[in-house]
């Protein structure tokens, strides 16, 4: 898959209904137990990763294959496009490999339906190795376990227009830190510029709830939340700023992409982005290049968002120990370290971003964004409900456009969406 924060945010959701086949076998087939002898042949899939990194992962494998005389890696890259849909037909078909790359929304379905290894009762002995909250984010609401050793994470600061503040009469050495502040630059910059310059791109989806402390699923995980005052609240603020046109007016239609090149033009004044986005801006946009500002993350809860991909093991495996000791020899601290060293990604490992790679400036500002983000992942959340499909994205975001336009109150939008949401929720 493409390794950047863009990507991360919008993977691919699965929402499959598997048959009742999928999830047959006999009972020690389907068990968490991966003791024994590491060997034999497994086949590990990796989602679009192969034209970029080919030779990172033909050495994993063979140093892997050393380590364990007697195993064979087979290994297998999808592309991006119908990546779900691949997993999809082979969960359904008896064909998923022992060894998979997933997102937590792509495990949950899996998960559900009995493919997905529990690595609590099958690796516990390695959970200590890995960052607590990533190791929290393959859990699904209302069953217990974890079906997905963690691997590489990703966040990002938010970049800023020091000119758009300094013409709007706001200080560009002061940028917002909190979301009052971002509101209130909103609605100033908006004010000044007479609705020429917004100050974001974007529509809150529900990674932006819960940064905003919005509680989004009930305890049991069996029904949605993000309807209460404190959402409420947050797109009834929304709602300000588009009405002052301090929200782009494409924000109703934006994608990750879009709100980038509206940054990138300097047609509104802040985005997030992550370290690979200043290469960018230093190669095509060098005006704006000259006046990048760099803050932290937005939060009310005191923690930002984690974007994090994982490795699952295929619960029906015939070579459990081998898939589980390969599995975690992927998303070890030294493989990790290594393959963030070729991207701009992080380590899940626990300890692995405290390395002075990630703790030592050098006076760039892509270090000064690389060290940033590493100090805030190690308490970092991933705020995307696992159980949260696209379909239920599109809800949300439907309901958000109709509250921004006048044609139903925030309360009531957000009420419609909470009830489309848990009539898929019951249907998955």
């Amino acid at each position: 898959m493409r390794i950047s924060r863009r990507a991360l945010a919008t993977a691919a959701v699965i929402a499959i209904v598997l048959p009742l086949s999928a999830c047959g076998g006999d009972t020690d087939a389907a068990s968490t137990d991966a003791s024994g002898k590491v060997e034999g042949n497994i086949t590990f899939q990796t989602w679009n990763l192969q034209a970029n990194f080919k030779d990172y992962f033909n050495g994993l494998i063979a140093d892997f294959e050393k380590q364990y005389p007697g195993t064979d890696v087979k290994w297998v890259d999808r592309p991006a496009e119908g990546y779900a849909d691949k997993i999809s037909a082979d969960a359904a078909g008896g064909t998923l490999p022992d060894v998979v790359n997933v997102s937590p929304d792509l495990v949950a379905p899996l998960a559900k339906a009995g493919l997905a290894l529990d690595l609590d009762k099958a690796a516990a002995k390695y959970r200590k190795e890995y960052l607590e909250g990533a190791w929290q984010s393959h859990r699904i609401p209302g069953m217990e376990g974890n079906y997905a050793f963690p691997w590489y994470l990703n966040t990002g600061p938010l970049f800023y227009n020091k000119r758009l503040f300094q013409e709007a009469g706001l200080d560009p050495a002061q940028p917002p830190k909190t979301y009052d502040d971002v509101f209130q630059a909103g609605l100033t910059m908006a004010e000044k510029s007479k609705g020429k310059i917004a100050t974001l791109a974007n529509i809150p989806t529900i990674e932006d709830f819960g940064r905003y402390d919005v509680p989004l699923m009930n305890k049991e995980g069996t029904g949605f939340a993000f309807n209460d005052a404190k959402g409420v609240e947050l797109l009834t603020r929304y709602k300000e700023l588009y009405d002052a046109k301090a929200l782009d007016p494409q924000a109703l239609i934006a994608t990750p992409e879009s709100s980038g090149k509206k940054f990138l033009t300097e047609a509104v004044a802040m985005n997030p982005g992550s370290a690979l986005d200043l290469g960018k801006f230093k190669k095509d946009a060098p005006s704006l290049y000259k006046n990048i500002g760099i803050t932290d993350q937005i939060s009310s809860t005191g923690h930002v968002n984690m974007y994090v991909m994982g490795v699952m093991v295929n619960s029906r495996s015939k070579q459990k120990p081998a898939a589980v000791a390969f599995a975690h020899f992927v998303t070890d601290a030294t493989r990790q370290m290594e393959f963030a060293k070729q991207v701009a990604i992080f380590p899940s490992t626990a300890g692995s971003l405290d390395d002075p790679y990630f703790t030592k400036e050098d006076g760039t500002d892509e270090t000064r964004v690389r060290i940033a983000a590493a100090k805030s992942l190690k308490t970092a959340v991933n705020y995307t409900p696992v159980l949260f499909s696209d379909q239920m994205k599109t809800e949300l975001r439907n309901a958000v456009a109709r509250a921004l336009q006048g044609k139903e109150s925030p309360k009531e939008a957000l009420d419609n969406a909470v009830k489309a949401s848990d009539r898929l929720l019951q249907q998955s």
